[in-house]
């Protein structure tokens, strides 16, 4: 597998391709070694729908542009088709330290 560049604050770190994940997502991973145990896929389940849920509300309430609302509507409904979950990398009881 290849491996894209990206660069944040922190500097510049390779990401591999083909991963719908970021420079932020790497870090979390290489920093927050917490458990080793990913999240499970009933909280990932809940989040797509309440990410849905919102990003329809918001549209329907003109608080979110058309095309934004529905590439988020798309990819939830992908996530809840059951795609994606190998982008779900990082550790469970990492709760986003913003890294």
């Amino acid at each position: 597998m290849g491996s894209r560049e990206e660069r944040d604050p922190l500097g510049r770190r390779k990401v591999p391709s083909g991963v719908l994940w970021g420079i932020q997502t790497l870090r979390a991973m290489e920093n927050f070694p917490v458990s080793g145990l990913r999240n499970h896929e009933g909280i990932l389940r809940a989040y797509a729908e309440i990410k849905l849920a919102c990003a329809k509300a918001n549209r329907d309430l003109g608080s979110l542009e058309e095309s934004v609302a529905e590439a988020i509507i798309q990819a939830t409904q992908e996530i809840l088709e059951g795609k994606h979950w190998e982008n779900f990398v990082v550790d469970r009881f990492q709760a986003g330290a913003g890294t």
